[in-house]
């Protein structure tokens, strides 16, 4: 059954979240933790797939604009149904920066923030901030943060935004330079925050650890690991949430 936006299914949540992936793959893992079956819904260039919990999940696509817009296009539509998000949450596999986050582990953003957004210099990186426009990193409500990792066991620190991901020891060394509180690399948080914060929504960013931030080694990943653990992770969190008042973050 394919339900259009405006129809909407009655849901058994209080709490209204939309789940922005870059890959369907990731949002199915999601979708395999919630108890009830999915249905789709299609927007205007682009397909939720909503759950009964009330959770509805968007594959965005790769990279942070692709995340911005499908993000914001999701909260327009939801907000002009008269039926708003509570919460997004920027979900996925990404590198971690060892040993602080191993392969198979879980993490989660206490800070998002895009690394490759400004100017090189013959002194070295700026960010955009520092050349006066914008904004280079976005703050989960810590309540929330604290629901997360109390739930899941998700260590809490920054998870770098990167529009091309790190494949040599140079370039992370560079990042934790910069960054030293940095546990994870991904593609799309950084746009998912854009959006949520422009429509003034809490957000959050789950990344589950499939391969070491550093040199390019395939052999090295473990996306299957990831996948089951992000799996694993949104199981203890969806009931987690049932008891965080939207209201008050």
């Amino acid at each position: 059954m394919v339900l259009r936006a405006e129809e909407g299914l009655t849901t058994t949540s209080t709490v209204r979240v939309l789940v922005a992936t870059a890959v369907p793959v990731e949002r199915d893992a999601v979708v395999r933790a919630l108890p009830a079956a999915a249905e789709e819904v299609r927007l205007p260039g682009a397909t939720l797939c909503r759950t009964a919990a009330g959770w509805d999940l968007l594959a965005a696509g790769v990279g942070p604009a692709l995340a911005a817009a499908g993000t914001a296009g999701a909260l327009t539509a939801a907000a002009l149904a008269g039926r708003p998000y509570d919460l997004v949450v920027s979900a996925g596999i990404g590198g971690g920066f060892p040993p602080d986050a191993p392969v198979g582990s879980l993490v989660t953003a206490d800070a998002i923030t895009v690394a490759d957004l400004g100017a090189e210099t013959a002194d070295g990186f700026l960010p955009v901030t520092e050349l006066g426009f914008g904004t280079v990193t976005h703050r989960p409500p810590e309540s929330l943060v604290r629901v997360v990792s109390e739930a899941t066991g998700a260590r809490a620190g920054t998870i770098l935004t990167a529009s091309t991901v790190t494949g040599t020891a140079a370039r992370a060394a560079a990042l934790r330079a910069r960054h030293p509180d940095a546990l994870a690399e991904g593609m799309e948080g950084f746009g998912v925050a854009e959006a949520a914060a422009a429509h003034g929504v809490p957000f959050l960013e789950i990344r589950a650890v499939s391969n070491p931030v550093g040199p390019r080694d395939r052999a090295a990943w473990r996306i299957g690991d990831a996948l089951t653990a992000l799996t694993e992770g949104f199981g203890k969190l969806a009931p987690a949430l049932e008891s965080w008042n939207p209201h008050e973050h």
